[in-house]
């Protein structure tokens, strides 16, 4: 049986590489986006996907929010990330917000292959360099992390804008929703957050979804 794979990159020599790596694997199909949008368009085209490799610098997203989004959207999808940034802050925030994988762009095709294999055991895949010490710990909330998959595709879109600084009518325009829809959501999302305004649950999910 086949397995159906995304390779999220807007560099067309990066996406190159890597059908040239994962096709030396067996039963392998490659679906292949070059932003962001189109990777959620592949997605809904394509519920056979099993696996997408996710740049974290595509146009149409910032930082960790393209993970976060498809983790909502998608549930059954396992994520893994491609980027260039290698830092072990990211890598935590990363595996913290349900990443199954964390692969640097750097990787040689014989990780990218051990990252593929172990993924889809069912385990997580990270390079050894990342791998945290107590020392280096950066102690990234997984807590957050654990709350903001409590919410729900929509929840999770108010609040992204929320964040972005959009107040209520803005979000109630940019949706083609109600002011009182976009409430409801708002207190659904500070409550499940645990925070007690709009403004600390914006700080927090701008926080989490930093990547530098």
């Amino acid at each position: 049986m086949s397995v159906n794979m995304l390779i999220a990159d807007d560099h067309p020599l990066f996406r190159a590489a890597m059908c040239h790596a994962l096709g030396t694997l067996p039963d392998i199909q490659l679906l292949e986006a070059s932003s962001y949008p189109e990777t959620l368009q592949r997605l809904h085209a394509h519920p056979d996907v099993e696996m997408v490799f996710l740049d974290l610098t595509m146009p149409g997203t910032e930082g960790l929010n393209g993970l976060v989004e498809i983790q909502a959207q998608f549930p059954d999808v396992l994520v893994v990330i491609i980027t260039a940034q290698e830092s072990p802050t990211i890598v935590e925030k990363a595996i913290a917000l349900g990443a199954s994988g964390f692969v640097p762009k750097s990787a040689s095709v014989d990780c990218i292959i051990d990252a593929v294999e172990t993924v889809l055991e069912g385990n997580t895949w990270v390079p050894t360099a990342a791998l945290l010490d107590n020392e280096t710990q950066t102690h990234f909330c997984n807590e957050f992390s654990s709350k903001l998959k409590l919410l729900t595709p929509h929840q999770l879109k108010v609040l992204q804008m929320v964040a972005d600084g959009l107040l209520n009518k803005q979000i109630a325009y940019e949706l083609a929703i109600s002011e009182s829809t976009v409430k409801q959501h708002v207190s659904a999302v500070l409550k499940k957050l645990g925070v007690i305004n709009r403004t600390k649950a914006g700080i927090a999910f701008k926080n989490a979804m930093l990547t530098n």
